[in-house]
């Protein structure tokens, strides 16, 4: 799980059990106490890929389906109109990471002026 997200594995430490150094405790602990997470903590859906939690997945299937009997009552329904879209997936989709996405984030000013001086150099040998 460290490998995976260890920011998330922290806060999930910190949030259920209250511990923010997880480093001071025996690894058999902390690997029992990770275990032992919710299976909607930030950690375990991240490493099992689930968007949404069990919970909120049965929430948005309940509101599509909800949706999906009244627009079936309506004339759009018998022309095949304007089919409401689903909650689920307008979720899913926005958790998605864009391709174009480019953040980056840097522990030290050094780091920061390093890629900004590459990049300013990048430029200006394009241009």
């Amino acid at each position: 799980m460290i490998n995976v997200d260890e920011d998330a594995l922290i806060c999930d430490l910190a949030e259920t059990y209250g511990i923010f150094d997880y480093e001071s405790l025996p690894v058999q602990l902390v690997a029992t106490l990770a275990v032992g997470l919710r299976g909607d903590s930030r950690i375990k859906m991240k490493v099992s890929g689930a968007v949404l939690s069990q919970r909120d997945l049965i929430l948005s299937q309940i509101a599509d389906y909800t949706a999906l009997n009244v627009w079936a009552k309506t004339k759009d329904a018998k022309h095949g109109r304007n089919k409401p879209t689903p909650i689920r997936e307008l979720i899913a989709n926005a958790n998605k990471k864009d391709e174009n996405d480019d953040i980056v984030g840097f522990d030290t000013p050094e780091e920061f002026e390093r890629e900004r001086q590459r990049i300013i150099s990048e430029v200006m040998t394009d241009a």
